[in-house]
């Protein structure tokens, strides 16, 4: 199985080295783990924002470099789209970066691995888990 980590996940995992979300994240390879630039444009509006900025950009870039991390590209669109109409006509509206964050998900058939099961569990077809617990 193949997995889109969730900006809540990766920050879990920064925080706590020992913790739930890092312990499940190193039982993976590389390869099957993926970022999407919606969650790195989150985590470094919050490397800018809190503390000290530098330092946090330092930690963050180290974290990032083992891997891949997917555009919100052409072939994620379809997804997108049905996804905000049917959510729409339900009433159910999520976040708008968590939208496209799961239009990428579907459009490459991964696994998001949050802790907002509140959000995304409103995602008809989206796989989802939480490695924080």
């Amino acid at each position: 199985m193949r997995y889109l980590l969730d900006t809540n996940i990766v920050i879990f995992v920064l925080k706590d080295q020992g913790g739930a979300a890092a312990t499940r994240l190193a039982q993976e390879s590389p390869v099957d783990v993926l970022l999407c630039a919606i969650v790195e444009a989150e985590l470094h509006h919050g490397a800018t924002k809190y503390g000290v900025p530098d330092r946090r950009r330092r930690a963050l870039e180290g974290f990032l470099a083992p891997f891949r991390s997917l555009p919100f590209a052409s072939a994620c669109v379809p997804h997108y789209a049905r996804l905000r109409d049917t959510l729409e006509r339900a009433g159910h509206v999520i976040g708008g970066n968590d939208m496209l964050i799961a239009a990428i998900a579907l459009a490459h058939d991964l696994t998001v691995v949050t802790h907002n099961g509140g959000e995304f569990n409103r995602v008809p077809d989206l796989r989802i888990e939480d490695w924080s617990v």
